[in-house]
């Protein structure tokens, strides 16, 4: 049977929301805010060249203006360690990576209490088995979006990209594409997944940096425009 479209409200102007994945530094903080950020994201995964301790990330998100949202990213942690790394940092949401249950999730975010979104990791390669997104979207239905990676060894894309086109056309959940992400592509990521889900954000990391963990000011401005241009397009 074949998914019926998501509604949308007529003629309203899309507008990709935007996350800056993996900050580690004031200055970049700084950058992605300046250039029009949504979101920022801290990686608190310790084996990730990312990694910040919680502390450290509520020192990064204390420099936040209003609505320029926090994202903790976990893997695999423990409901006590999520939930006390979201009471140091004001207005948090989460984002799990790792293998966890739709009730694991339930359970890290507080029940329910702390916003968070549920990664799924998309095959790579011809042959490689596939993801049944839509009921991966249905078992994660308390999620507040599906954050949609390139599935690596280990976690995280590892700056590859997935097949676009391979996704159902109608995934009834806000959508963020992630994956190998750069100015340069972030375009053709839009026009290609935004009729496919509720909404579509996006979310960068390794594609606005000089070094893991470090961004470069030009690339996070540039993806920005990147984005908005699409939109107008």
């Amino acid at each position: 049977m074949t998914a019926a479209p998501i509604p949308r409200p007529p003629h309203v102007p899309a507008r990709t929301r935007i996350k800056i994945c993996g900050i580690t530094r004031e200055e970049d903080l700084d950058t992605a805010v300046e250039a029009g950020a949504d979101a920022v994201g801290f990686v608190l995964y310790p084996p990730s060249p990312r990694h910040v301790s919680a502390a450290r990330a509520a020192a990064l998100a204390a420099r936040l203006p209003p609505w320029v949202t926090p994202v903790l990213l976990f893997v695999n942690a423990s409901a006590p360690e999520t939930i006390a790394a979201c009471a140091g940092v004001a207005g948090a949401n989460l984002q799990f990576h790792g293998d966890e249950s739709p009730e694991a999730c339930w359970e890290a975010s507080d029940r329910g209490r702390i916003p968070f979104l549920r990664a799924a990791r998309i095959p790579l390669g011809a042959g490689a088995p596939t993801v049944d997104l839509v009921k991966f979207a249905s078992d994660h239905a308390r999620a507040r979006g599906l954050l949609l990676d390139a599935h690596v060894e280990g976690y995280g894309g590892g700056g590859k990209t997935f097949d676009w086109s391979l996704l159902p056309p109608n995934v009834d959940a806000h959508l963020v594409l992630s994956g190998g992400l750069t100015p340069a592509n972030v375009g053709e990521g839009i026009a290609a997944l935004r009729p496919r889900g509720r909404s579509l954000a996006v979310d960068v990391s390794s594609g606005v940096e000089v070094s893991k963990g470090i961004k470069d000011p030009g690339k996070i401005r540039a993806f920005v425009a990147a984005v908005r241009a699409a939109d107008a397009a």
